[in-house]
């Protein structure tokens, strides 16, 4: 297997050990767009897990770049690119924070909360025509050599790759940062664009997803497979325990006539059973 392969194949192994821990850590954390984080360092060592889940197997075009000094300059590379990447999460953490503990109203997901996660993967689909875009897609595909090696080249790589995925990432944020299935949607849509030989078509095709996404939350949130709707386990699990009552009612009630009816076969007096004197 010729170097730049093995580092590929590297790069793939890693990014599905990362998948696989980061499926358990994330089990059962999804309840919609404005999931809580948790606490920062949970949710950094959980964010540097998904972008090495994620963003490693679109990162095979820099395997070459990466390693052409040998392999401690390479796994230097992507420590740094991974390390940039974790910086952004922090960053998108405190903004995210910020605002949820502002309490705001109106945000909502029942009032305004879905038209805003619209608004922001809409403006994820503009940002996919703006030159900042291409610029960086088009680095983020044909990685330069002239970047240094090891720790320097993989910072320097992963702040083009973030201006790249940007938008993308502010729609993961949008439809549920906790969920896995829409981790793997964007980290297919991330693919598209960086892997497949059709650049162009590859980004049309990917702003097209994200609008459709954008304004079915918009219109019809809760017949988007995948998406998990803020509030909509708390509603089940109350509707669940006010049911409950009315079972072991109806319960009890057939307890105390199945008890009359083994009276009375016996000749007893018809008594009130289950009532007080």
């Amino acid at each position: 297997m010729r170097p730049a392969r093995r580092q590929i194949a590297l790069l793939v192994a890693v990014a599905a050990a990362a998948w696989l821990v980061t499926s358990n850590r994330m089990s059962g954390m999804d309840a919609g767009p404005g999931t809580e984080l948790g606490a920062v360092g949970w949710f950094g060592v959980t964010w540097l897990l998904m972008m090495a889940a994620m963003m490693l197997p679109s990162l095979t075009p820099a395997a070459g770049v990466f390693g052409r000094s040998g392999r401690t300059a390479f796994g230097l590379s992507v420590l740094g690119y991974l390390a940039a990447w974790t910086a952004a999460g922090l960053v998108a953490y405190l903004g995210f924070e910020a605002v949820r503990r502002l309490d705001i109203g109106f945000l909502a997901w029942d009032r305004a909360g879905r038209y805003l996660a619209a608004t922001v993967i809409l403006a994820a689909a503009a940002y996919q025509f703006t030159a900042a875009k291409t610029g960086c897609l088009e680095r983020c595909r044909a990685p330069r050599a002239d970047h240094g090696d090891g720790l320097r080249a993989g910072l320097r790589h992963g702040a083009q790759c973030i201006g790249c995925c940007a938008g993308l990432m502010a729609a993961l944020f949008a439809l549920g940062v906790m969920s896995l299935t829409w981790m793997a949607v964007v980290a297919v849509l991330i693919a598209v664009e960086r892997l497949l030989p059709w650049r162009t078509p590859a980004v049309y095709g990917v702003a097209t997803a994200l609008g459709v996404l954008a304004i079915w939350i918009a219109v019809a949130p809760g017949t988007l497979p995948g998406l998990t709707q803020p509030g909509a386990m708390e509603g089940m699990s109350a509707r669940r325990m006010s049911f409950e009552p009315a079972l072991d009612s109806r319960a009890g009630l057939l307890d105390r006539r199945l008890l009359r009816g083994a009276l009375a076969a016996q000749g007893a007096p018809d008594l009130e059973v289950g009532q007080g004197a």
